[in-house]
């Protein structure tokens, strides 16, 4: 396993993090689609997780609506693994209740669901605290004041962005470094190699604000998982069945599969290391977030990190996965040709 700064800091996380959102869904609604692992199957993945190097683990209030960091929490206990080990994420944004302040990124909800998530998880402290999507109802400066304000109390260590458009993260950015606040560090976007949308803006924004980029479903939910293809478009098991999203172009996908299929054959791994690897090697990339429901799953996606693609194999996915160019983005580099570094 190799070890990635995260960000413009001295923090050191795993190539791979290590997502749960499949711990505690129960039979009905969208967690229990997702995944429904309980105590003794999340301790067998953990440590599987912790004995390949993994350091890197990343939750949300959310999840099963604090069941996941209830789980994850007691996990480490039973396991013996000490917390100075693990970098652990989890986020605050989503709806914890039906009460009107219960949602947002509102100071109230920020510190309540800080105060929350600590509890859920048996921690004095959170390791990467990420805004889990945009508020429309609370300005940009109570937010990064309130994040700011959570990092000086020594509850959360960092902060960092999910979701967000590329403009408000730069002027989230802006404001934190006109007070002398702390800035997020890091971003975690869906990126897949059939979903390469965040190439246009959030790379860019990335690489520029030295901030990490962590892909979260880098196989599409699934569907890059080798189970679906032309001649088999549905997969027994899949959540896929039951739960489609995130939302993808499918025929165009087809094709990516197709010649991911064959570059699996020629290195004699599976469909999904290819896309695992394929997103490891892009710009930006500091930790892609996998999940598991099985230990043989987990144990193959985490392989994906010896796969290593050549030149051929990269031209081949770039080409057939490529993003058709969008304005400005045509006329920036039709202008632009001239003045190339």
């Amino acid at each position: 396993m190799k070890y990635n700064l995260l960000g413009n800091t001295g923090l050191l996380v795993s190539e791979l993090c290590f997502g749960t959102m499949t711990f505690g869904g129960d039979e009905a609604g969208i967690w229990g689609n997702i995944g429904r692992l309980q105590q003794a199957e999340v301790n067998e993945l953990m440590k599987a997780v912790i004995d390949s190097g993994i350091n890197f683990i990343d939750t949300a209030n959310v999840y099963a609506y604090g069941r996941s960091e209830e789980l994850l929490g007691q996990s480490l206990i039973d396991l013996g693994i000490a917390r100075s080990e693990v970098v652990i994420a989890t986020k605050v944004r989503g709806r914890m209740g039906s009460k009107p302040n219960s949602v947002g990124l509102s100071r109230y909800h920020i510190l309540n669901s800080v105060d929350n998530s600590l509890r859920r998880l048996q921690m004095d402290h959170i390791d990467v605290l990420y805004v889990h999507g945009e508020d429309a109802l609370t300005p940009v400066e109570e937010i990064m004041r309130s994040l700011n304000d959570i990092v000086l109390s020594g509850k959360v260590r960092y902060v960092a962005v999910c979701n967000w458009s590329a403009w408000k993260v730069m002027k989230a950015m802006g404001i934190a470094e006109r007070n002398g606040w702390n800035r997020f560090v890091g971003m975690q976007y869906y990126y897949s190699i059939a979903s390469r949308d965040i190439e246009r803006e959030i790379v860019p924004l990335a690489l520029d604000q030295q901030l990490s980029i962590m892909p979260w479903s880098p196989l599409a939910g699934g569907f890059l998982s080798g189970k679906f293809t032309r001649g088999n478009a549905s997969a027994d098991g899949s959540r896929r069945e039951v739960f489609d999203f995130p939302p993808i172009n499918k025929e165009r996908a087809y094709d990516i599969i197709d010649a991911m299929q064959a570059i699996a054959e020629k290195h004699h791994a599976a469909t999904a290391q290819v896309a695992l690897a394929w997103v490891r090697l892009q710009r930006g990339i500091t930790s892609t977030i996998i999940g598991a429901k099985r230990k043989e799953q987990l144990e193959q996606n985490i392989q994906s990190t010896t796969l290593v693609l050549d030149t051929e194999d990269l031209a081949a996915l770039d080409t057939i996965s490529q993003l058709d160019a969008e304005y400005p983005e045509w006329m920036v580099s039709r202008q632009g040709a001239d003045r190339k570094v």
